[in-house]
């Protein structure tokens, strides 16, 4: 098992503290979230805590993904970097290509991408994207980081993106693994197709069920040889016994947190943090 520690949703001078303390403790990455804005008026719910609200995110403070993972590689030498996920769908994918090129040249390829749709329509009003079809536009944006990876010329005609023949230089020695956010049918076939999933929550059925499906898909579609992550949270992760049924059930990856935001917990202070995640260190990851 791997341990992740979440960064996010802070205020911005704990980023830095915390990614050195993460690094020293042993944590093999860090995760960061990814939000744009909070809109004033929304129809739209979050589809990841029991009531669909979103209020627990007002005024809540998020530093953009990749300017934060920067700051942060910049500061360390050894511990990976995840976005759980970023919100590719409502950005330029070319734009977005160069950025992560960049994170992976200048810290020695320690980047995942993890990637989703925001549930949220407001988010594409607010960058002037369109809501429809916003799936396909996701698949093709994938096809377009990867291509662009290459460092050969690459062109691209697909039903919503059509971009003239270009290459971008440098690229990663190693291609970015693109790791796949979401819970529907149609998030676990994309997952199955690419280089991993990313579980926003879920108990240990449901957690099962899940990583059941995406396997069946990944031997249907052939690649179920090739390397694989699976993210999650959660509760199980803060015993012996729940961290090996993680892992039994095919979860690489677990991403640890003290704070339940979706209750509306406050958030402490750096210096509080650090002794969170020292303890949980020194319990479970030197222990394992």
């Amino acid at each position: 098992m791997r341990f992740h520690y979440q960064i996010g949703m802070c205020e911005a001078d704990h980023y830095l503290p915390l990614a050195r303390a993460a690094e020293e403790a042993g944590y093999h990455g860090i995760t960061v979230p990814d939000s744009i804005c909070y809109p004033r008026e929304a129809s739209s719910k979050y589809p990841y805590n029991a009531d669909g609200s979103r209020e627990f995110l007002e005024s809540v403070p998020f530093i953009e993904s990749l300017v934060a993972v920067t700051a942060m590689a910049a500061v360390t030498e050894r511990i990976r970097f995840a976005t759980f996920v970023y919100k590719l769908a409502i950005r330029q994918a070319a734009i977005v290509a160069k950025q992560v090129q960049g994170i992976q040249q200048l810290f020695g390829n320690r980047f995942d991408f993890g990637v989703g749709i925001s549930p949220w329509e407001e988010d594409f009003a607010v960058t002037q994207v369109a809501w429809a079809k916003r799936g396909k536009r996701l698949d093709e944006q994938i096809d377009i980081i990867r291509g662009l990876e290459s460092g050969d010329y690459f062109a691209y005609q697909g039903e919503l993106h059509q971009m003239p023949a270009a290459k971008m230089n440098p690229v990663p020695t190693v291609p970015t693994n693109i790791l796949i956010g979401g819970h529907t049918d149609v998030a676990l076939r994309r997952a199955a197709r690419n280089d991993g999933w990313m579980c926003a929550g879920a108990d240990m059925a449901a957690l099962t069920a899940y990583i059941e499906k995406i396997t069946a898909l990944r031997a249907e579609m052939g690649t179920e040889s090739a390397p694989y992550k699976v993210f999650t949270t959660g509760s199980n992760a803060f015993t012996q016994e729940g961290i090996r049924q993680l892992e039994d059930i095919g979860v690489t990856d677990v991403v640890i947190g003290f704070r339940n935001l979706y209750e509306m917990e406050p958030d402490v202070d750096v210096d509080k943090k650090i002794q969170q995640l020292q303890w949980y260190a020194n319990e479970f990851i030197t222990a394992v």
